[in-house]
């Protein structure tokens, strides 16, 4: 067995109460093994203690972090262990690829650089060994023109490339266990399926083991031999892939199949986790919405220009959108599809004048909101508002919750004082599934689909008419994700809100658009229907990004 443990404990020391010290237990005494020449997929929600328990392995954990049990690697046991052991363990037997690599990765040292550095430390390789070998890497994980690439910096390249380059780098040093910890959650599906086949193709070359760590069961389906699934620090189910996705026997792993939205059928609503664990259905009926509904926001041959600077004179210009135009009715969502470049967050941007157009018209009943003057665009600004991918980003970490919601609500002249903005904020806390204890909290209090709810809430203060809604979800657990959704689907049955819904997750975009509309390379390649368009694509690339989609485990000649 290349790695067992055993009986493992975790616990956080955080801080003393009455001279006693306190302490969160993270993980609760969990067993599993990983064989030699296999993949083993943590899976559970945020908080189910399935990143701790592999960080745990070469002890990257914070100082006030504590262990017991047994973590056997090759039969030693890692618990044991001195720092400077681990050290040399680290990188050589046993690597890391984190979920963003743009904060794994050191922004002043180019790719070449960091690539060489585990070779000449680990290996004892000469400069020039390492620089040619490192240059093979690069061309092993699929970077193209890989000599040229060593001289280039992290943030010259695509998040697929980072991300790629993480993989060269935990490979460099041939390591027979590679934990990949959501080595995929951040990038979009086509870019996610490369990377999949990529450590599938590396790990049978290499012939190493991979503890791969996801909350999506959808993307464990498709590359585990063995399933761990977690919740609250203990493992609640572990079996060979085909009995989790065919035959589930605990309550918790049926919920987390549940709750993903498919590609295969549209439910009016999502179940969520408690909800498929207590029995409760959830509401099956939808609304209906009126075809004919009045068009709230047209774009009419939408640009948006980049221009760098080219030579001492000269000046280049990159077309990030080219001609977009679109109608969004009132109550209906648009969903907006593509690759990461596909310019549907510039398109998004520019829609909200955080970019200003390079051309075009965007009318919101019957006004050019591109030709507003800055007085009469604030006057516009609160009726289309926008919730962002990162609710760890976008909430002021020095506001409490109060102060993020009553500030636009001043800045507008909302309520008559700020009792009665506080009261309103109180109101859309509980809107959104949170209570008024909320209000004097501070975001690090906070989960991230908590925090995105509060994103949600901040928008309705100014009662708007439309939202836009980049990747809103993307960075949300399943169970989570599935509870925002449906909120999003009751606040714009509420309140007929219009929503612009960008997305790489083409499930996510089936469950809650009215219309897709598809685009790359800054154009619009293809719009219909949602229905229309998953069920009989027209074009190629919309036929590549439906194909990209995990599926999870298919066996037996069927999709579990």
């Amino acid at each position: 067995m290349l790695l067992s443990i055993q009986d493992l404990q975790v616990a956080f020391r955080m801080g003393k109460v009455r001279g006693e010290v306190q302490r969160q237990q993270a993980v609760k005494g969990i067993s599993f093994d990983v064989p030699e020449n296999s993949t083993v997929a943590l899976v559970g929600e945020s908080g189910s203690g399935k990143s701790v328990t592999a960080m745990s392995i070469l002890n990257l954990l914070p100082d006030n972090a504590e262990r017991s049990g047994r973590i056997l690697f090759q039969g030693r046991d890692l618990l044991q262990s001195s720092q400077r052991e681990l050290q040399a363990l680290r990188g050589r037997e046993i690597a890391c690829v984190f979920q963003d690599p743009m904060s794994s990765l050191n922004p002043v040292f180019t790719v070449g650089d960091q690539i060489m550095e585990p070779l000449m430390l680990h290996l004892g390789m000469s400069r020039r060994q390492a620089l040619a070998r490192a240059e093979e890497l690069l061309n092993e994980v699929g970077i193209p023109d890989p000599k040229r690439r060593l001289a280039s910096y992290p943030h010259e390249m695509s998040g697929g490339q980072q991300q790629r380059v993480m993989i060269a780098l935990a490979l460099s040093c041939g390591p027979k266990l590679l934990i990949a910890d959501e080595p995929t959650t951040a990038l979009d599906v086509t870019i996610q399926r490369q990377v999949m086949e990529l450590l599938a193709r590396l790990k049978e070359a290499h012939r190493m083991s991979l503890l791969f760590i996801s909350h999506d069961l959808g993307v464990v389906g498709e590359i585990a031999d063995r399933v761990v699934v977690m919740r609250h620090g203990q493992i609640r189910e572990q079996a060979p892939v085909a009995q989790i996705f065919q035959s589930p026997q605990d309550a918790y792993t049926r919920a987390l199949l549940a709750c993903r939205p498919s590609l295969q059928d549209n439910p009016a609503r999502l179940t969520v986790i408690d909800d498929h664990i207590a029995g409760r259905a959830a509401r099956q009926v939808a609304s209906i919405k009126d075809p004919e509904a009045p068009v709230i926001l047209e774009a009419r041959g939408l640009r948006k220009s980049f221009f760098f600077r080219e030579g001492l004179f000269g000046r280049k210009e990159f077309q990030a959108v080219k001609d977009v135009s679109f109608r969004l009715r009132k109550g209906h969502t648009l969903g907006v599809v593509g690759e990461s470049g596909s310019g549907k967050t510039t398109m998004g941007l520019t829609l909200l004048r955080l970019h200003e157009p390079t051309a075009g018209e965007v009318f919101f009943e019957g006004r050019d909101l591109l030709k507003l003057s800055a007085t009469d665009w604030q006057q516009m600004r609160r009726r289309i508002q926008v919730v962002f991918q990162n609710p760890y980003a976008s909430l002021n970490p020095r506001f409490t919750i109060a102060q993020t919601l009553v500030e636009p609500m001043e800045i507008h002249d909302i309520g008559a004082d700020h009792e009665e903005r506080l009261e309103i904020a109180a109101g859309l806390l509980k809107k959104v599934g949170l209570d008024d204890s909320a209000l004097p909290k501070y975001p690090h209090e906070f989960s991230g689909g908590q925090r995105q709810r509060i994103a949600i809430a901040r928008c309705l203060t100014l009662k708007p008419e439309v939202l836009v809604l980049d990747e809103a979800v993307s960075a949300l657990d399943v169970s989570v994700q599935a509870q925002v959704l449906n909120l999003l689907k009751d606040l714009q049955d509420e309140f007929g809100l219009s929503y612009i819904f960008i997305s790489h997750d083409l499930a996510v975009v089936r469950f809650i658009s009215d219309e897709v509309l598809v685009m790359q390379h800054g154009d619009v390649v293809e719009q219909a229907e949602t229905s229309q368009l998953l069920a009989a694509p027209k074009q190629d690339y919309t036929r590549r990004l439906l194909g990209a989609v995990p599926r999870g485990y298919q066996g037996a000649g069927q999709n579990a």
